[in-house]
């Protein structure tokens, strides 16, 4: 079985293999600009029209300015790679420098903000100005000492009353109102930040207003079709009147309502397990010899005594999984109605007649 994680395409083609060597493989690449990183996936096709993996360990640039040639240490040994020989053209499924870049942080919402440092008789204060208008401010009672080194305070005022990395604000700018330079511990100035910033987000949270919200669209915009199988998971009234609301004629219920007592489609998926075991008709067409052959004809899974048929809907490439309802599932299904003791959903089988 292939894993499911595993690339099933053999994406861009970026060159070829000009030499092998025990351990690793040379390549030249037709844009002489390709860079190949450590974790690159590499693939190609064998004699049989497989698809084989070369996971890249390590990757080295030859000698030479832009000559796009590179050696290749694969993770896996040479020996296992059927089919891999000078000049067979590799094609490359994944790119760790563009993963890397999937990986980090799109985008990072900040609030600009305004700080200023002043003093006061008892001691110092700072004050928080955000871009939206809203301001607080926190006071610090603190004796007042002469700085030793004025250049080296002013330095350390900036540094510490301007940590505001694991927030949501973004200082723009800070002034320092200090009529002389006196020297605050930078334990005293960290307190004194936190002690500001959380005034300015109680303020902020006392200053917002919930948006109004927006007149539903009248009429109700239609639903895109006048009937639902099951496979909507219409289980309350709720959802229920929402799809009546929208235009929708028949309603089936949900799985779970007991209504789909026969065999039906539990799920359905994309992976096709006749696809992964070579059995897939669009793999045989155009195979001399093989193509007609292959037909999407159901499977069955055996888990015990449990059975499941694997059917294969091959114009969408969908596989579903067909069963029953467990009795355990109707058991559950009858408590949970007793103890709500509701009234049970009624939905309409056939499309109601319209009355003239």
């Amino acid at each position: 079985m292939v894993p499911l994680t595993a690339p099933r395409t053999p994406a861009k083609p970026i060159g070829w293999v000009t030499q092998m060597g025990p351990s690793w493989l040379e390549l030249e690449c037709s844009d002489k600009t390709t860079v190949l990183h450590n974790g690159d996936g590499l693939c190609y096709y064998n004699l049989q029209k497989e698809l084989v993996g070369v996971a890249i360990n390590r990757a080295e640039a030859m000698p030479g300015k832009n000559n796009g040639r590179w050696r290749v240490f694969p993770k896996d040994p040479m020996a296992g790679f059927k089919d891999l020989r000078k000049g067979t053209e590799i094609n490359r499924n994944r790119d760790m420098d563009w993963v890397r870049t999937l990986d980090k942080k799109s985008s990072d919402r900040r609030i600009d903000l305004w700080a200023q440092f002043s003093e006061t008789p008892q001691g110092f204060a700072l004050t928080l100005t955000d871009e939206d208008g809203h301001s607080a401010y926190a006071k610090l009672r603190h004796e007042k000492v002469l700085a030793k080194d004025t250049e080296r305070n002013q330095l350390s005022l900036r540094e510490h009353l301007g940590k505001f990395g694991g927030s949501c604000f973004a200082l723009l700018d800070i002034s320092i109102d200090l009529p002389q330079a006196w020297f605050v511990p930078a334990s005293a100035l960290n307190q004194l930040r936190r002690d500001a910033l959380e005034a300015l987000e109680l303020e902020r949270a006392r200053a917002y207003q919930r948006p109004v919200r927006a007149k539903p669209v009248e009429p109700p915009v239609p639903y895109p079709e006048d009937a639902l199988s099951y496979l909507a998971n219409v289980y309350n009234h709720k959802a229920h009147d929402f799809y009546v609301k929208h235009g929708v004629k028949v309603i089936d219920a949900a799985y779970e309502s007991q209504e789909e007592l026969g065999e039906v489609s539990l799920m359905i998926t994309k992976h096709c397990v006749r696809f992964s075991m070579s059995l897939c008709p669009k793999q045989a067409k155009g195979v001399t010899g093989v193509q007609g052959t292959v037909r999407a004809e159901p499977l069955q899974l055996v888990n015990g005594k449990e059975k499941l048929t694997l059917r294969f809907d091959c114009k969408p490439c969908e596989m579903h999984v067909v069963g029953r309802m467990k009795k355990s599932v109707l058991n559950q299904r009858g408590k949970e109605a007793d103890e709500a003791d509701g009234v049970p959903m009624q939905f309409y089988r056939t499309k109601p007649v319209a009355l003239n």
